[in-house]
């Protein structure tokens, strides 16, 4: 099943996890919210740095009219042991101001996207869930970003603010 397949299907619960902060959030409570849920790791991580700046923009932007952007951090290459506090360090060097668990086991990552789409090219996927719990917009991986150097980055950065547009104009 590709990532298109995963739109229109309800959102499976990411779990029970430690957050860095602003949690402990479940997706049924935040049913009414549009949420953008990213996975992402350190820094080192090329498409995680290259889309830092655009999900702190998106909150910054979307924040107020109903959207809630959750960073779910999951070390690479493999799930591992990780500290709230080794993941706060990597929160500070993004300015991540939103809301972030430690999905070290990858549960959360197997849940909404590996077990989903097991022929995943990336882990650092996107996925917009609406104000009813159903996926509506997939962003497989790598970078989305408004001003970045790759075209497609660029396009993929669009379609995401689009569809975060429209979910947040839905009743």
């Amino acid at each position: 099943m590709g990532s298109d397949a995963l739109v229109g299907r309800p959102a499976p619960e990411w779990g029970t996890h430690r957050w860095v902060q602003g949690g402990p959030l479940t997706l049924a409570g935040l049913r009414g919210k549009v949420v953008l849920v990213r996975f992402f790791m350190s820094p080192e991580c090329p498409y995680c740095r290259g889309t830092a700046p655009s999900l702190n923009e998106l909150d910054r932007r979307f924040g107020p009219a109903g959207l809630v952007v959750v960073g779910m951090f999951t070390p690479k290459p493999r799930p591992r042991p990780t500290t709230v506090e080794e993941v706060r360090g990597y929160v500070e060097a993004y300015g991540f101001r939103f809301p972030v668990a430690v999905d070290d086991d990858w549960s959360a990552l197997r849940a909404l996207w590996l077990d989903r789409v097991p022929d995943a090219a990336f882990t650092s996927s996107s996925i917009l869930v609406d104000k009813r719990g159903l996926v509506r917009h997939v962003h497989p991986g790598g970078v989305f970003a408004k001003d970045a150097p790759d075209p497609r980055a660029r396009r993929d950065y669009v379609a995401l603010e689009s569809a975060i547009e429209r979910l947040l104009a839905e009743p």
